[in-house]
């Protein structure tokens, strides 16, 4: 290969440029990227920016020396609006096209909206220039913020909030914020969180329409149940959606997100995904760490023009909220036990004073775990069970392949 482009200058695109400069990859490497900015880091955007802890300075993920060293052409605020057939080339909307002999697909995804959020006031959370609006918006004085949404995204916004001052409700539509995620007995301690820091959470309830003035201001928020919520600020955390229209057209097979096989690999091998785009192994997982371990084997799969080593790892993400660390690694299914195996939780539902770690099992192992302000346990728990699952050979562990498994 003489020409690698990465679409997507996000924190998977910008691994994938390190993984092809390690792997000995000296051609010419393109990076495009819709947004402005070089690579930034995202999960503070919620947190400590938002709060006006972190400047843009702590977000950068690049300085000049690390640019110069990845020697790339950096093709930065252009959106990416096709893929050629064969793979063997991107085009840009401003009408540039870039021949390439591979590419990476890193384009993320972008905020789920719900009707009616252009009036003002009415803000997502998912880039820079997201967080910049709603910064500013914050700054003005007291506010009524209601966050739609109980997901991690919206509960660290909410906290964030809660801590400059506002008056914040978050509304969840299941009858417990992270459910699906965490299960009930645990997705419980997650609501007390909320009572703790002071938010009003309303669960089991959806969204019916936002409410404005007529010079198009929201005013308010109409749930289903008939109750309508006074807001000057609403901030929607309801998902994402992989950006993969772009790919309309191309030989690549596109549901909820781009599908590869385990190894990050294409339709065409020539071309793979990774990060929040990426549907790899029937998964797609919108987390930091898959974002930063996928690019490994798929630009080893790339190089190579076949599927060498698989990316399924073993899932991890965390969430601050409310001054806690809530960390979660493992796959839980509906019907697994948890189990409070150190510390504890008192009778009000939140974590005892040390946290506390829990197990999830099934057939009498351990599938997972979760963990609420205790660091150290969790890391020696999470440890042994990607021991365990190596050894037994279950999904999680990365392993060379014989024969290639492109979809």
């Amino acid at each position: 290969m003489r020409t690698v482009t990465i679409v997507g200058a996000s924190l998977s695109g910008l691994y994938a440029a390190r993984e092809l400069r390690t792997q000995g990859f000296d051609g010419r490497l393109v990076i495009v990227g819709e947004e402005p900015h070089h690579p930034y880091d995202r999960p503070p955007l919620s947190k400590d920016f938002l709060t006006g802890r972190a400047d843009e300075s702590r977000l950068a993920l690049t300085d000049a020396d690390e640019t110069a060293a990845l020697d790339a052409e950096w093709l930065l605020g252009v959106r990416a609006h096709g893929l050629d057939p064969r793979g063997r080339s991107v085009l840009l909307d401003d009408g540039r096209t870039v021949s390439t002999d591979g590419v990476v697909i890193a384009t993320g995804a972008a905020a789920r909206r719900l009707p009616g959020d252009g009036l003002a006031g009415v803000h997502t959370l998912r880039t820079l220039d997201d967080a910049r609006a709603l910064r500013a918006d914050l700054t003005r004085g007291s506010r009524r913020v209601v966050v739609i949404g109980g997901g991690f995204i919206g509960a660290e916004t909410a906290s964030s909030c809660a801590r400059l001052g506002h008056t914040v409700t978050v509304v969840e539509a299941a009858p417990l914020p992270l459910l699906p995620q965490l299960g009930t007995d645990m997705a419980t301690v997650c609501a007390a969180l909320h009572r703790r820091g002071g938010v009003e959470l309303v669960t089991g309830t959806g969204v019916a329409a936002l409410r404005g003035t007529a010079t198009a201001t929201v005013t308010g928020v109409d749930l289903t149940d008939g109750r309508t919520l006074p807001a000057d600020i609403v901030i929607t955390g309801i998902g994402a959606v992989p950006e993969t229209g772009w790919l309309a057209g191309s030989a690549l097979v596109l549901h909820d997100g781009v599908l590869c096989d385990d190894g990050c690999v294409t339709a065409l091998p020539q071309v793979v995904a990774v990060g929040d785009v990426a549907r790899v192994g029937g998964t797609r997982a919108e987390h930091w760490t898959s974002a930063t371990e996928q690019p490994r084997a798929a630009v080893t799969n790339l190089l190579a023009g076949r599927t060498l080593v698989t990316a399924r790892t073993v899932p991890y993400f965390w969430s601050d909220q409310y001054d806690s660390r809530i960390q979660f690694t493992g796959r839980r299914r509906e019907g697994d036990t948890v189990h409070v195996t150190e510390g504890e939780i008192t009778d009000d539902g939140l974590p005892g004073e040390s946290g506390f770690l829990a197990r999830y099992e099934r057939d009498g192992r351990t599938v997972a775990l979760l963990g609420v302000d205790r660091p150290r346990a969790f890391l020696r728990a999470r440890r042994e069970l990607q021991r365990e699952l190596r050894q037994d050979g279950r999904p999680g562990e990365e392993r060379r392949k014989t024969e290639t498994a492109v979809l």
